[in-house]
């Protein structure tokens, strides 16, 4: 079965982003302050789906171009390393699998 997760770009009163996933399947909310604790959460979460999730991207009013761009980096390359590990490993185990990051769609 797979699942559905959503990951919301926020922006604290200092300017500093964060990111909101939820599970609304579940009831589910975790909060990352960085793009490493992401990576962590959302292998967790999406382990309950056998790691079959898409995760849908969005962001609050406030936060700045610049800040989801920094975000989007940090996707790409996460997404580049999960690519490479489901290349040396084509029988599973490369990780969560997300759809295409699209913050505001």
């Amino acid at each position: 079965m797979s699942g559905i997760l959503e990951a919301r770009i926020m922006s604290n009163p200092m300017g500093r982003w964060y990111i909101e996933i939820s599970d609304e399947a579940e009831g589910i909310k975790e909060y990352c302050l960085d793009f490493s604790e992401f990576e962590s959460k959302i292998a967790m979460m999406g382990d309950k789906y056998g790691g079959d999730i898409e995760v849908l991207w969005s962001s609050d009013e406030n936060v700045t171009k610049e800040q989801i761009n920094e975000v989007r980096m940090h996707m790409l390359e996460y997404e580049a390393r999960i690519a490479e590990e489901d290349k040396l490993n084509p029988f599973g185990g490369g990780g969560a699998e997300e759809g295409g990051f699209n913050p505001n769609g």
